[in-house]
This record gives C-alpha cells, sequence and structure tokens, in this order.
C-alpha cells in the first residue's frame, strides 16, 4: 500500500486529472498538483470554509427560495516556478516523468523534464511537497535541479501569483451547464502586507461573505531567486515554505516571521506522526490483490485529507481535492464518511457532528421559512448552514437530511458511548429535528387507517421528486422521532433536570413517541416489497430505446421526463435496509434488490457501494465483488468520467463501508459489535482494524475461519457468526 503512481491512474495525460488524483489535504487546506510550470493552471489552492457569496438570480422567484451562492474560492496554487537561463530563456514547457504520493507519509515526489524549445535546451526538475497535519496551515514544497542536455546556470524565481484568473474558457463554459462545477469567483481583494527578502504576505479578503485569509511564504533565500549552476552535482534543495489561515475579526496575526529554516523538516514530521497514527487505528489489507489493496489505501488517504477536524468545518463533497460541486457540504458526511470515522477516529467524527450542531440556528431559521413552526430543517448543500441550493426539488425537497443527522449522532453514541457530547450537542439535535418531522407531517387514512405522512418530498432518489411517502425518508423520521423519547429519557434517568434544560418535557416525548409509532412505510402487497414512494412503481419502466451512451441522465434529459418512468438515481429504498438490518426477513431483502437494481442506472457515485454491501448481506458474492472493484477504483478508472473535478469523497466512505459492514458484515447487536463475515473467492484473506470506546481492535478473515485480536485497551466481547468471542 506504499504509494500511488502514474502507473496506476486512468489518464495521465489530463493535467486537472492528475492534479486531483495527487492533491494533498489535511481538512483544512487543500492543494492540487498542478503543473509548477507555466500559467495554463494558475489555480488549486482550497481552504474549507472560505467561501465567497453571490446573489442567486431566478427567472422567477418565490418565497422561501435560497438567496444566495456559497462557492469555495479557487486559489492561486502555491506550487509556480518560474525557471530561466541567466541570459533569460525561460524552460517554459514541461513533461511529467514521474509522480509518486506515498501514502504512509503523506511526501509528494514528481519529476518534470523542463525544456527551451527555442534553443532545444533541457533539465530535469525533482519536487518534493508536503502538508502538515498538526498545525493545519502549512504547506512546504521544495525544487532540486538536474541537467539534461544543458549544464549552465539557471535561474530559479518562486512565483506568487495573485490572479484568480483561471485562463480556461472551456472550464468557465462548462461551469455553466454542469451543475457539479464550480463556478468561478472574482470578488477577492488580494493585498500584500509584508515584502521582505525572506518573507512575503498578503491577505485575501472576499467582497461579500467578508471573509479573510492571511498568506505568507518563506524563503531561505533573498528575493525568492537563486542562481544555480548545473555542473555542480551538490545542487541545493529550494525550499518554500507556506502558512495559510483565516483571519478573524479582521484582525491580523502580530507576527509573520515564525517561519523557519527548518520548517519543511518539521512539516514533514508532523505529516508522518499522523499517518502514522491513521493507519494504526484503521489498517486495512486485501491479500491476492495488490491493485485494489492499494485503491483502498488511497481511498481512506483522501478521505482522511479531506474532512474537517475543527467543529466549524465539514466536509466538502469533493474533499480538499477540487473546487466541484463548489465546496458544499451535503448528506453525503453522514451516511458515507462518518461511518469510517466512528469507527477509526471517533474524534473527529465528533467535530464533524459539532459542525451540525453550530449550524443548528441557520437550520431553524430555514424551518421557520418552510412554515414550520417548530424544529430545524439542515440545509441541503451549504458551507455556513444556510441553504444554497438553487433547484429546490432536489434540495430543500430533501428533508431527509434531517434523519441523516440525526442517525449518525446515535451511531456515534452507540459506538462511543460519548454522554457528554449526547447532553452538550447531540440531543439538541436530535430533538430540534425530531420536532420538525413532527410539525412538518400530518396524520391522514391510508387503508383505513390514520397514519402520519410526509407530503410533497424527494428521497435520495434525485430522479424522483416531489412525491409523497418517500420510504427512506419516512424511515428516517421514524427513527429520529423516536431517538428523541429513547435518548431523552435515558438522560433524564441519571439527570432528572436534563429535559427542562433542553426546553422540552415528558409530555411532548410521549408525543414524539406517538407520532413515531403511527408514521406510514408504504408497502406494496403485491409486489411484496416495501415502496420507494406512494406512486413509483406505478410508473412505466426507462424505455429501452433510450440510447445507452445518454449518462448521467439528468445531462441528457429534462428532470420531468425522467421523472415520468420508473427509474432510480441511486439506493432509495435499499439505502433504508441497509441501515435498518433487522427491519425486514432475508427473504424480503432479497425481493427489493432484485426489483430496484433492475430500475437503478448508478448515475450517482453514492449507489453502487449500497447495492454491494446488501448483495454481501444476501451472500450473492460475485455481484458484491463486481459492485466493491468499481466502487474501489472510481476515481483511479475515473468511472463517473468527472474526477478532474475533484474525488467522489462519500464513494470513497463507500469502499470501506464495503469491506467493514459488507464483506465482514459489522452490526451492533446487544450492545457489542457483532460480525458475519464473508470472504470473496478471489482473496485469500483481509483483515483491518477499528477503534471501539477505546480499543482497536483487529479482524482478520481467512477461508478457515475469522480471527479477531485487541490491539489495545480493556477486554471485550463481541458476536462472531452469533457465537460470543472474548477479546483479551
Amino acid at each position: 500500500m506504499e504509494r500511488i503512481t502514474l502507473n496506476d491512474i486512468a489518464k495521465v495525460n489530463d493535467p486537472m486529472y492528475v492534479a486531483t488524483i495527487f492533491s494533498l489535504g489535511n481538512g483544512h487546506l487543500g492543494v492540487q498538483d498542478v503543473n509548477p510550470i507555466g500559467d495554463q493552471h494558475p489555480l488549486g489552492t482550497l481552504v474549507n470554509g472560505f467561501y465567497e457569496t453571490n446573489p442567486i438570480h431566478y427567472g422567477e422567484v418565490a418565497k422561501g427560495y435560497a438567496k444566495q451562492h456559497q462557492t469555495i474560492v479557487n486559489l492561486p496554487s502555491l506550487r509556480k516556478i518560474d525557471v530561466k537561463t541567466t541570459d533569460g530563456y525561460p524552460f517554459n514547457h514541461s513533461k511529467l516523468i514521474q509522480d509518486e504520493l506515498d501514502l504512509k507519509s503523506g511526501m509528494l515526489s514528481e519529476k518534470y523534464l523542463l525544456s527551451n524549445n527555442e534553443r532545444h535546451l533541457s533539465i530535469y526538475m525533482n519536487v518534493n511537497s508536503v502538508i502538515d497535519q498538526q498545525n493545519t496551515g502549512y504547506y512546504g514544497i521544495r525544487y532540486q535541479f538536474e541537467p539534461g542536455n544543458y549544464y549552465g546556470k539557471i535561474v530559479a524565481e518562486k512565483e506568487i501569483k495573485t490572479s484568480l484568473d483561471s485562463h480556461d474558457d472551456n472550464y468557465e463554459k462548462a461551469n455553466q451547464i454542469d451543475p457539479r462545477k464550480a463556478r468561478s469567483i472574482k470578488t477577492v481583494d488580494i493585498t500584500p502586507i509584508v515584502a521582505n527578502p525572506k518573507i512575503k504576505a498578503w491577505t485575501i479578503r472576499t467582497q461579500h461573505s467578508r471573509l479573510g485569509l492571511m498568506v505568507k511564504v518563506y524563503s531561505e533565500y533573498n528575493d525568492f531567486k537563486r542562481v544555480l549552476d548545473l555542473s555542480d552535482s551538490k545542487q541545493p534543495k529550494l525550499s518554500y515554505d507556506f502558512y495559510i489561515g483565516k483571519i478573524h475579526n479582521s484582525t491580523l496575526p502580530k507576527s509573520v516571521d515564525e517561519i523557519n529554516n527548518e520548517m519543511f523538516e518539521q512539516i514533514a514530521q508532523h505529516s508522518q506522526d499522523y499517518w502514522d497514527h491513521v493507519w494504526q487505528q484503521s489498517e486495512i489489507k486485501i491479500d491476492s490483490n495488490d491493485k485494489l489493496d492499494l485503491a483502498l489505501h488511497y481511498n481512506l488517504f483522501q478521505i482522511n485529507q479531506g474532512a474537517g477536524r475543527d467543529g466549524l468545518t465539514n466536509v466538502p463533497s469533493k474533499g480538499l481535492s477540487g473546487p466541484g460541486y463548489e465546496g458544499h457540504y451535503f448528506w453525503d458526511t453522514e451516511m458515507y464518511l462518518l461511518p469510517y470515522f466512528i469507527y477509526t477516529n471517533p474524534k473527529i467524527a465528533k467535530q464533524l457532528l459539532i459542525y451540525r450542531y453550530n449550524v443548528l440556528k441557520p437550520a431553524i431559521q430555514r424551518a421557520r421559512t418552510m412554515g414550520i413552526k417548530h424544529g430545524a430543517l439542515f440545509a441541503w448543500r451549504t458551507i455556513n448552514g444556510q441553504e444554497t441550493s438553487a433547484y429546490y426539488p432536489t434540495g430543500t425537497a430533501e428533508y431527509h437530511i434531517d434523519g441523516d443527522v440525526a442517525y449518525a449522532v446515535s451511531e456515534y453514541f452507540n459506538v462511543t458511548h460519548d454522554l457528554d457530547f449526547l447532553k452538550r450537542y447531540g440531543y439538541r439535535i436530535i430533538l430540534e429535528t425530531a420536532r420538525f418531522w413532527a410539525n412538518f407531517g400530518a396524520f391522514s387514512e391510508v387503508n383505513g387507517k390514520h397514519r402520519f405522512q410526509f407530503f410533497t418530498v424527494t428521497g435520495p432518489d434525485e430522479y424522483t421528486i416531489l412525491v409523497d411517502n418517500n420510504y427512506y425518508t419516512n424511515r428516517l423520521a421514524k427513527y429520529n422521532m423516536q431517538l428523541a423519547y429513547d435518548m431523552g429519557n435515558l438522560i433524564a434517568k441519571k439527570d432528572p433536570a436534563f429535559l427542562n434544560q433542553m426546553g422540552t418535557d415528558q409530555d411532548e416525548l410521549n408525543q414524539l413517541n406517538d407520532i413515531a409509532h403511527n408514521v406510514y412505510l408504504p408497502y406494496s402487497k403485491s409486489k411484496r416489497i416495501n415502496a420507494q414512494d406512494d406512486s413509483f412503481l406505478k410508473k412505466p419502466y426507462w424505455p429501452k430505446s433510450a440510447p445507452k451512451d445518454h449518462r448521467p441522465l439528468m445531462m441528457y434529459y429534462h428532470p420531468l421526463t425522467i421523472g415520468r418512468f420508473q427509474v432510480a438515481k441511486q439506493a432509495d429504498t435499499m439505502l433504508a435496509e441497509f441501515l435498518f438490518p433487522h427491519d425486514i426477513s432475508n427473504e424480503q431483502l432479497k425481493r427489493e434488490y432484485d426489483y430496484y437494481e433492475k430500475v437503478t442506472t448508478h448515475d450517482s457515485s453514492l449507489s453502487r457501494s449500497i447495492f454491494g454491501i446488501l448483495a454481501a448481506r444476501l451472500n450473492d458474492m460475485k455481484k458484491a465483488y463486481s459492485y466493491f472493484t468499481d466502487t474501489v477504483t472510481m476515481d483511479l478508472t475515473n468511472l463517473q468520467g468527472n474526477t478532474a473535478d475533484g474525488l467522489h469523497l462519500a464513494n470513497l466512505g463507500g469502499t470501506w463501508m464495503s469491506i467493514v459492514q459488507g464483506f465482514a458484515g459489522m452490526q451492533m447487536k446487544n450492545d457489542k459489535l457483532e460480525y458475519n463475515p464473508k470472504l470473496p473467492k478471489e482473496w485469500k484473506q483481509y483483515s483491518f482494524r477499528q477503534v471501539f470506546r477505546g480499543r482497536v481492535i483487529e479482524v482478520h478473515v481467512t477461508h478457515q475461519g475469522t480471527q479477531l485480536k485487541l490491539i489495545s485497551g480493556q477486554p471485550l466481547s463481541a458476536y462472531v457468526n452469533g457465537k460470543l468471542v472474548d477479546l483479551r
């Protein structure tokens, strides 16, 4: 699992695809691996939560529409350098020869052939870069040069770009027609504040969102310029160390000169220490398939690089590998990324959930805007907590975001038993979202019974919009309200004053409990499956005559055209069955799987992992393995065709889920871990580590059986294939 190289990726000649795959990040700062030479790709630095706002312009506007775009600012690249001969001939053409990302240390190593075509001169440039995983504002880059056919002197000068022009008209046009791409931002002021022979610093301020950054760079050589003699076999390494930090309350740090000559080594050591810790707690190995093993490690590496760790930021859907989807946070975090962190690094999981607590105020206001007098509605896509989705049918209408967040809170608590978190943060989230459901839905008669229903909603399947009683939505709402009752009473038994402090009482909890027990869950008696919603199963199938290459459908057909048919973008009802494995029998699960798989396009990267996990649960290992191989290599093979805009982080999380919750069958049973492992016939064995209530556990699955090993922590017991096993 050592390194990702150019031999491991799909499109070595696509510079932005390469820039994405080999990107570095630490949850705060992301640096794309753009070519250091030339102006073709001048941007490529992202700061989590640093965004600009612009008005959303509608042809027709209505009450409650989102008002402002929020777009992560794609800042100038930190990697650029200008190289020329001492008599002024630039080495302005470059070819990437080697690109190597060390997954154990976080160090990126590259080699370029630089040339001047006019004089037919060539030299080599080696680049090493690394991002600090402890002091997350720091990034270091080093350049070293070797002769090609030119052995004379060169001048290497570090370029500091201050323009946000992408120099790419095709990219600008694509942004206007593809909602997955990011808007270009021009309304940013960049102002120099320090310039001396070794340090340069400047501020970056957005004009509308009024956010600020300070950027500074240190050079060990005066004027950021050095003359090098390539005839000397011992060339020095040119180091440049950056700091990028947010400015709070319009103030600047008192000092901008704390970067020093040893900073690159310090950054590298902090990176090494972090990755040592990550792999100690979440190492995962696949025997017999080095390609899949490497891809899996790469995915977990990038998940860690993309997740905010400060309680004020979350996980952009593309991480910090690219500006796709404008740097927005979605439900992806709670459903596809938090499972990994809950079971490997609960400290990060906690901070991601605290972010949701910190944006409760705009969520409460959003509920009021939507006519709901009590409770909170989290934004479907956001950075600052306010809704920024301009298309409400697949934005605000996806009310299930509330249930997703509440479910994640419960999963975190069930695994960690972090009662302090639940009392300070988690229960408030659960209560406010439960209140929303109780006020959003309504009792109405169905099949002669009085049932609580939810109308005009959109589930995870974004091809089927504005429906009544989406099964997934209703099931999460039911669970959400039940959580408010169960966890409220759990805490109140230990702290009788708690409910009063939360502004609730037993009467309200009883009401939520009563509603939860009466939530309607649509079911087809004729097909003997849970129905995706009240109308989905009545629609005709997608025409077989439709062109097979017109995918994703949303790029070729009007939403209303798609919505007339029984076609799903991604796992919907099947996702609910994954989240609640004890709801139905395997016989019913098999019927549902066979039915919904046929009508699902997997146009969303969030889909395949769920179908793969459920196939493993059904012991259909051929399908499970096929889905897994697509999932685990999705970005390295560019399966979706848009990795250049950023990695598909939710899918990366789905690969961990596929191993641990799919093949290994991990669940919670009687407050203990339970495993029902299966091993693909293509593998000899696999193993993984996880964290559980202060312990590190290793699970090892072979064709001979399953072994659990306690790596650290107090003894515990767990279920393996239904039998209780003691770990000491």
